[in-house]
């Protein structure tokens, strides 16, 4: 066990992916100076329900490590960050918040795959690239089309997961997931819907297997 700081975000953070923050509030102010004083990391989770400004917010009880890559300090005392997702936490309770949110976590990380995944992943990185693309032709200019995928195979089913255009609400369901094949399992049907809806705003109705 050990207390961390924690960031409550609109948002989830999955492992490996990259998360840029604008920190303004004055208590992650003091949070972001403690982090780059000691350790520079700090917990990501989603906020339930609530809001992200001022407090009085229900949220999740698993979340990600984030880790301080790139930091730069404005004039008026707010940062801009770039984060990357380090590893899984699961909280055990939260503590009072001075002077920002604390939270006694444990690390959660994924069981080592018993067995090959090559082919779930194959199919799913397949479908993933497919969506990226259908979201470009729609016109989407953030999305990069050919990201890279780590090899690892618990890296890898996170990547995939934070590439999939879903909401958060899915995304947390995936981060959650108690391993790497229940998280491709729980991706397939949501890829299913994400594909249907870029295929019906493109004004197609063909099958996607079609």
């Amino acid at each position: 066990m050990a207390v961390l700081p924690m960031f409550p975000l609109g948002t989830v953070l999955l492992p490996g992916a990259v998360l840029p923050l604008h920190v303004f509030e004055s208590r992650y102010r003091k949070l972001v100076q403690d982090c780059l004083d000691s350790t520079p990391e700090f917990g990501v989770v989603l906020i339930e329900r609530g809001s992200e400004v001022g407090g009085g917010d229900t949220r999740s009880m698993v979340g990600t490590v984030a880790r301080i890559v790139q930091v730069a300090g404005l004039d008026d005392g707010r940062y801009a960050l770039i984060t990357v997702g380090a590893r899984r936490i699961v909280v055990n309770a939260w503590l009072p918040d001075g002077p920002y949110p604390l939270a006694d976590i444990d690390e959660w990380p994924d069981p080592t795959p018993q067995f090959s995944l090559y082919e779930q992943q194959t199919a799913t990185e397949r479908r993933v690239r497919r969506l990226l693309a259908l979201a470009v032709e729609l016109g989407d200019t953030s999305t990069d089309a050919s990201p890279e995928i780590s090899d690892d195979p618990v890296l890898a089913s996170y990547h995939l997961s934070a590439l999939a255009p879903l909401g958060p609400v899915d995304h947390q369901r995936l981060l959650s997931a108690p391993s790497v094949s229940a998280r491709y399992d729980l991706l397939e049907p949501m890829l299913d819907d994400a594909e249907a809806v870029l295929q019906f705003r493109l004004g197609r109705t063909e099958s996607p297997d079609a």
